[in-house]
Formats: C-alpha cells, structure tokens, sequence
C-alpha cells in the first residue's frame, strides 16, 4: 500500500477516473509512461522514477479476471524482468504469432470445472466390499 501523499501525486498524474480503475483492479494507485497494447488488449505501464525497484512494470488487464495466463510469453518475459526491452522494441520478441500459436487466447482452467482430469481405463485389482444386511428373522 502506498502513503498518502503518494496516492495524491498519482490521482493528479492519472486522473480519478483511472485512479478508481486502479484502485478495483490493482488495489494501488501507479502512474506512468504506456509501454505498449498487446494482441489481447492488455496494457503494459513502466515507471522507472518513484517505484520501488522490481516493482516499477505491471500490467493493466483488459477483462476483470487477473488471470496471469493472458499475457502473451514476450510480454511475461519483460514484465518479469528477464528481458529489458519490451518485444515491440526486441527483434527477437518481434515476431508475433508463431504458426503453433492458437489464434485466439484459451484461458487456464486450474482449479475450475473445465480442468483436465485424469481418468484410468484398466480394471482395478481390488474391488471394494459393499456389505449386505440379511434380514433377521
């Protein structure tokens, strides 16, 4: 959580609109220079001048849903530090849709309904025991 004065600063840089936004999404106020748009409408802010230092890049989803999943693999490589330039300015993250790439982004299902579920399809070699009560007579 940020101080006060902070929080201040950052409503006067961005706005009390995006300041709310801000505020539902990240839980935090952050101002500073748009990076960049991906293919799934994410936005990707840097500010290398106030922030505390591994926290100066983040993301702004588009939906709700904060659902790490949906950042494209170049995106999470610069968000995550392990690449300075972001891939609209790296050659090699330059690339853009790979032919094995889905055209269209498909959500991780963990822990939802739609998760993958192991499943055997050979006999078992113990069968349960399922008692039967005789009626006393």
């Amino acid at each position: 959580m940020s101080t006060v004065l902070r929080t201040l600063r950052n409503l006067r840089r961005v706005g009390l609109r995006d300041a709310a936004h801000q505020m539902q999404h990240i839980g935090d106020t952050k101002a500073g220079t748009l990076i960049a748009t991906d293919r799934y409408g994410n936005k990707y802010f840097e500010n290398l001048d106030e922030e505390l230092p591994l926290r100066t890049r983040w993301v702004d989803y588009k939906d709700y849903e904060l659902d790490p999943a949906h950042i494209e693999p170049g995106w999470h490589a610069w968000i995550s530090y392990m690449v300075d330039k972001p891939p609209t300015e790296d050659p090699i993250l330059k690339t853009g849709v790979r032919p094995w790439e889905l055209p269209e982004h498909r959500p991780n299902f963990t822990q939802t309904r739609g998760a993958f579920k192991t499943y055997s399809t050979t006999k078992p070699k113990l069968n349960a025991w399922t008692p039967v009560a005789a009626q006393r007579g």
